[in-house]
């Protein structure tokens, strides 16, 4: 068994830990094996041991790699966890299946515009800048209801729930409660929150999603 496949079982018993601990559905949490600057023969072994929801940051990055291992093994479910240009629309509606980081009205029309071009309705969550930080992507808090209303009613985007990244520097608990109240608030009931440090705590906040990579990757090398 390969070294990232022993990672992948650590993290789903993890999970399911969680689960029993905070008093949450056993399966109530899906794992996205963030695989972003990882190549196609380091996620083989992942997909070979049963994993088959994985996220991608980049969209020119998941084109080069992701077609090919569509053909070799079935089931595969994509999210598109980073951020997206406008530009880029049609090819994220073209390969992802899921996307993470609808962040502005501009993104929102784009997407639904390439869908409606493509005959495809893609789930969506729309990120939120929980801890207001200026240089990362996302709504601030105070405008998500808004925001919300209006991908859902004026552009007809399938909003399913909130994503959020919490400064480094901050206890993750407190974002993770914060996006539960505001995705309570507007009837969302999908949470994509928690990654390789935290995933585990995000699970007791009532993460739906969490996006663990380096947990089952290993460190990366980023160019």
């Amino acid at each position: 068994m390969s070294s990232a496949s022993g990672r992948l079982s650590g993290v789903q018993d993890d999970i399911r830990r969680a689960e029993a601990e905070f008093g949450r559905r056993e399966g109530a949490v899906t794992l996205i094996a963030v695989s972003k600057t990882f190549f196609a023969d380091d996620i083989r072994p992942v997909l070979t041991a049963g994993q088959r929801v994985f996220g991608e940051n980049r969209v020119q990055e998941a084109m080069g790699k992701w077609p090919d291992l569509r053909t070799e093994f079935s089931g595969i479910e994509l999210h598109l966890i980073g951020p997206l240009q406008s530009n880029k629309a049609k090819e994220a509606v073209a390969t992802f299946d899921v996307i993470h980081t609808v962040d502005r009205p501009k993104i929102a029309r784009a997407l639904k515009t390439e869908m409606d071009k493509q005959g495809r309705s893609l789930p969506c969550f729309v990120q939120v800048n929980t801890g207001e930080e200026p240089q990362k992507a996302g709504i601030a808090p105070k405008d998500v209801d808004t925001f919300v209303a209006e991908c859902r009613e004026i552009v007809g985007l399938d909003i399913r729930g909130l994503m959020c990244i919490p400064p480094v520097e901050d206890a993750p608990g407190e974002h993770f409660a914060l996006l539960e109240k505001i995705a309570k608030r507007n009837g969302l009931n999908q949470l994509s929150m928690g990654m390789s440090s935290d995933y585990q705590v995000a699970v007791g906040f009532g993460a739906t999603h969490v996006r663990v990579g380096s947990a089952i990757f290993g460190a990366r090398d980023y160019p």
